[in-house]
């Protein structure tokens, strides 16, 4: 069962990439990310009332919740956003794909059990290199504007790794739909009202069919879906086995691309795919001696 959610999670969030190009096409990056993180919280609040999801109550649980959302969904999807405006999308995925060090990182920090090994070193910088080598010919930093977008990017992928370690560590016993759903209220205001100041008024901007269509997605699949799976999946397994779906992501989004799209693949895909897949064979699909925890 958790194989089949790693592989649900890495095909789910391979084909965001496609929707969020669609919808960049029309919306301004900060709106669109706001209106669907906005959506998400509208569908999951009637569903955590109606299936009776316990909510969080204490203080300690208010304050990791306000700190992981501004993490992981005011920093990171912003910079994210943000950023691909200004250096091309495989370079994103590259940069992006630092999730797995810091996640590596972070874990030996906070989660004692999860020791830094050679063979999650060896296994991350080989995942890290497949996904370079898928997008070298984009590899370029041409301005000032493209470097401050490369840094945010970074900073981005430390703030959705340390908001996963952090719920790792201290949030496991919260229900997912009801973490995810505290998350993007608290996560929010950054982004509407830098989506207001800078962005104006959402309902004067360009909403085509596929603008809507796109925002439907990634609100219903994108985040409610892939968050709440993604944190089940998070109490079950190691941090870093969890963070790895993150060098498949833009072999899926490449792919798809070309089936959808009509995309070229890069002549060198198949060499970057088997590097990523070693990675991902060498740390996720390896046998365990001893099971991590028991949920």
């Amino acid at each position: 069962m958790k194989v089949f959610v790693w592989i649900v999670l890495c095909l789910i969030w391979g084909s965001t990439w496609i929707f969020i190009k669609i919808g960049l096409d029309d919306l301004p990056p900060i709106t669109f990310a706001s209106v669907r993180f906005l959506l998400s919280v509208a569908v999951l609040i009637p569903v955590i009332y109606f299936q009776k999801h316990p909510l969080p109550k204490t203080p300690r649980e208010w304050r990791l919740i306000a700190l992981t959302g501004f993490l992981q969904f005011s920093l990171n999807y912003s910079a994210v956003f943000w950023a691909e405006q200004y250096i091309s999308s495989g370079l994103a995925a590259v940069l992006q794909a630092m999730i797995t060090v810091f996640g590596l990182v972070l874990a030996w920090i906070f989660l004692p059990a999860e020791r830094i090994t050679p063979l999650k070193i060896i296994a991350v910088a080989i995942g890290i290199i497949g996904v370079a080598v898928i997008f070298a010919d984009q590899l370029r930093v041409e301005s000032v504007l493209a470097f401050a977008a490369s840094v945010a990017i970074v900073v981005g992928a430390y703030a959705a790794a340390q908001a996963s370690i952090l719920i790792k560590a201290k949030g496991t016993n919260l229900h997912p739909a009801s973490l995810l759903c505290a998350q993007m209220i608290c996560g929010l205001p950054a982004i509407l009202i830098y989506a207001l100041v800078q962005e104006g008024n959402p309902f004067a901007h360009r909403w085509t069919g596929m603008a809507a269509f796109s925002v439907l997605y990634l609100s219903l699949l994108g985040t409610i879906a892939a968050f709440w799976l993604y944190y089940w999946l998070l109490v079950r397994i190691e941090s870093t086995k969890a963070m790895m779906i993150s060098l498949v992501t833009p072999l899926l989004a490449v792919v798809i691309g070309n089936l959808v799209l009509g995309e070229t693949l890069p002549p060198q895909t198949l060499v970057g795919g088997i590097l990523i897949l070693a990675a991902i064979g060498l740390i996720v699909f390896r046998p365990k001696k001893k099971e991590l925890s028991t949920n």
